[in-house]
């Protein structure tokens, strides 16, 4: 679930309710006055609207049987020499993978190729190597060796951004206290049945300056 940015401008509060009705009830009265120590400020009450949010599954999976391989060198040798060349080399493994090998992919212009080993669970030995020596026309390259990997994507799903449960403070009045101790006398007002309220689960409050409050699903 991605999670949905929202801004909360100077002398504004995000209040998150346990109780979606607390909300929605203080939501519809609209106007409220709060007692903040040295003054008294009414304030608005506002619903808000986030952008829209993104919900999927991942799944990622890795073949025991084909690496990748990139960073070949780029020799003057046939391709099909190239390819022998890379089957032998991994064949003769010495990371405790290897073996025989079914096939080799090999792609001379982007210096690729994929392996695929005959035998089950014989990738697993290179997955730790990033760097594997190659030996070739008397030379010792290094090869780039990754797993060779299948992602698919799972029950993507957009939602809109309502949060029943959250209500936006406008036009909180600037005063000499501290910004946590305004925090705390809205956060006592709101949590009062008498000023219907209820529990809060949490709250930010902006005095200076702007921040940025996340929300998930």
């Amino acid at each position: 679930t991605t999670k949905i940015p929202f801004r909360l401008n100077q002398n504004q509060a995000l209040l998150t309710f346990e109780d979606e009705e607390v909300a929605q009830r203080l939501i519809k009265m609209g106007k409220h006055t709060v007692n903040l120590d040295s003054k008294i400020a009414d304030v608005t009450v506002k619903p808000f609207t986030l952008e829209m949010g993104i919900k999927f599954e991942l799944y990622v999976t890795i073949s025991g049987k084909k690496i990748n391989i990139s960073e070949v060198p780029d020799l003057s040798i046939p391709e099909d020499w190239m390819r022998d060349k890379l089957e032998l080399n991994f064949y003769k493994s010495e990371q405790g993978g290897g073996g025989e090998i079914e096939s080799v992919n090999y792609d001379k212009q982007s210096r690729t190729a994929v392996i695929t080993f005959l035998r089950p669970g014989a990738a697993g030995g290179f997955v730790r190597c990033t760097k594997y020596p190659f030996f070739v026309s008397g030379r010792c390259y290094r090869l780039s060796v990754s797993p060779n990997t299948n992602v698919r994507l799972e029950k993507f799903q957009l939602y809109c951004g309502i949060s029943k449960k959250t209500i936006l403070l406008k036009g909180i009045q600037e005063t000499e206290d501290d910004e946590e101790s305004v925090q705390d006398m809205i956060e006592i007002h709101f949590q009062k049945p008498s000023n219907n309220g209820g529990e809060i689960e949490k709250i930010k409050y902006v005095s200076k300056g702007v921040a940025w409050v996340c929300f998930e699903e």
